[in-house]
């Protein structure tokens, strides 16, 4: 069984460590965890490993975040992945900072990663880790605070949260995605 697990995010040293990468920053910490390593290829940095057996290839896309549906479309097809075996995970600013939610389908929410997904899918009926972010920001502020850094509270507490991820993302390739959201969206 094959997985594909995608972390959204915008390539660029002035993306790193800001709020709209945390896609990037979930699957490179599950990188660690099963001990794999990023290389460039089409559309974005791939990895390749095993957990128990089941393939997982993670994809950081490198076509920034409004065409990210290009490059999963592209890694789908070429590794015959069914979209029930894609888990893209994503920021939110409708959530709470560090509140994780596991979802089947639902909408873009104004998210121009997901409506790029969308638009190349055909769907909106694939499965997503939403991260939040918060929304603490001023009228008119949102793409600062989007592409803002965090703040250090939130970077204290960022490692546990990635942690949880780690264990989101494992929890969809080794038990599907209705136990991982009945496990995991109760969770503070």
């Amino acid at each position: 069984m094959k997985f594909l697990i995608v972390g959204l995010g915008n390539i660029g040293p002035e993306y790193i460590f800001t709020r709209h990468n945390i896609g990037f920053l979930a699957a490179d910490r599950f990188a660690e965890k099963i001990q794999v390593s990023f290389k460039s290829d089409r559309f974005g940095d791939i990895a390749k490993g095993t957990l128990k057996g089941k393939q997982i290839t993670l994809l950081k896309p490198n076509t920034y975040m409004n065409l990210s549906g290009k490059a999963v479309k592209f890694w789908m097809q070429q590794l015959q992945i069914p979209i029930e075996q894609v888990l893209v995970i994503v920021d939110d600013l409708a959530l709470p900072f560090g509140t994780l939610r596991v979802r089947s389908s639902g909408s873009d929410a104004g998210h121009n990663g997901l409506k790029s997904m969308q638009a190349e899918l055909g769907t909106s009926a694939y499965p997503r880790l939403r991260f939040g972010i918060g929304n603490d920001f001023a009228k008119g502020r949102q793409v600062e605070y989007v592409l803002g850094k965090w703040t250090a509270e939130q970077e204290a507490t960022l490692p546990a949260k990635l942690d949880k991820c780690v264990e989101i993302i494992q929890s969809f390739c080794l038990a599907g995605i209705q136990i991982t959201m009945n496990q995991f969206n109760n969770q503070p």
